[in-house]
């Protein structure tokens, strides 16, 4: 790991983390402390147009850079490449025209670092850069894995690494009221007015997954005990949330309904939430909401830095395997997690004893 530079004036900050959700999310502790450290500094930040909303609204982020990936690759497709080359040069130059000295590479991929060196910063720090993101940055950082088992541990070292106060960095996502409103109208209009619990079943491997008939289960004993069941998920995960719906017809099917900000601000509203690794999880751990994240094949942190969320995890000889699994599709892991136990996991977090 590189030492941090002494300090310095950074008057013009750029944070790149173009995706995914869930680490868009944990990178979110970025900005409070940053702007602690920078107090007069303008903060951007660049990511992608799907992790836009999570940010957008952000009032200590001067602005919200997006990158039109997904534009330029139709361009690619249509072999419209005068096209392409005129969007990226345009792009280019609006990024070095804001002249900033301070680029802070949070992605760490060749994708993210390459938008770290032509933003023209003579100061770019890449977190754990590789795939040639390493020969783009003036700095690299590379913290010890396993050694902060708090929630976006590698980002908090970046924080560290440009002179934050460690108790600086704290999730932090925002949203305006009328994204509050709109997706509190949407529940209304379902027939929803009381305690509900946000369920987020979905990520995008199957070995992350908890299974659909305890999904059902846990969602038609949650109504029985007066909280009602909401299903949050992307329009991929439509089809499975129906069939979750099919099985609990007590449960509130929202998935591929709702905005992600109006996702994030129904959390935010919420009685309590369960899910598995994903984004939405994470956001009910930035909340502060009673939260129960339940791990197996992945296990992003062991703290989350809530004294609301309840992680459940149960260390096999084979986990966490991450991307590889070696039990022929079984998941031991996830298997370990009861119903019982996530109910009463939930009574702990919602009734703590005195």
């Amino acid at each position: 790991m590189t030492h941090a530079a002494p300090a310095a004036a950074a008057r013009r900050i750029l944070v790149i983390r173009l995706s995914a959700l869930g680490d868009v999310i944990m990178a979110s502790g970025l900005i409070p402390a940053l702007r602690t450290r920078y107090p007069d500094a303008h903060i951007a930040w660049l990511t992608e147009a799907p992790a836009a909303p999570l940010i957008q609204q952000h009032p200590l982020l001067d602005e919200v850079i997006v990158w039109p990936r997904h534009q330029w690759q139709k361009l690619w497709r249509e072999r419209r490449f005068g096209t392409l080359w005129q969007e990226m040069r345009r792009f280019r130059r609006a990024l070095r025209e804001r002249h900033f000295d301070l680029a802070l590479d949070a992605q760490g991929l060749l994708k993210s670092g390459l938008w770290g060196w032509l933003s023209g910063a003579p100061r770019r720090i890449g977190l754990r850069a590789r795939e040639g993101a390493q020969w783009l940055a003036t700095e690299r950082l590379d913290p010890p894995r396993d050694a902060d088992v708090r929630i976006g541990a590698e980002y908090r070292a970046l924080a560290r690494h440009v002179g934050a106060p460690d108790e600086t960095f704290r999730l932090d996502l925002r949203f305006d009221e009328a994204v509050r409103q709109r997706a509190r109208a949407q529940l209304a209009a379902l027939g929803v007015h009381g305690p509900f619990a946000v369920l987020c079943p979905f990520t995008t491997r199957p070995q992350k997954h908890w299974f659909e008939e305890r999904w059902a289960a846990l969602a038609e004993r949650l109504a029985a005990g007066g909280c009602t069941p909401v299903l949050l998920g992307g329009p991929a995960d439509r089809e499975a949330a129906a069939r979750i719906h099919a099985a609990a017809p007590s449960a509130v099917d929202l998935a591929g309904q709702l905005k992600l900000d109006e996702s994030v601000a129904l959390i935010a509203d919420s009685h309590l939430l369960i899910g598995v690794d994903t984004g939405l999880t994470h956001a009910g751990s930035a909340f502060r909401v009673p939260t129960i994240a339940l791990f197996g094949s992945t296990r992003p942190y062991a703290d989350a830095d809530s004294p609301r969320t309840a992680i459940l995890y149960e260390p096999l000889p084979c986990s966490p395997c991450r991307r590889n699994p070696t039990c022929g599709g079984r998941f031991d892991c996830m298997r370990a997690h009861t119903v019982d136990h996530v109910l009463q996991q939930a009574q702990r977090l919602l009734h703590p004893l005195p």
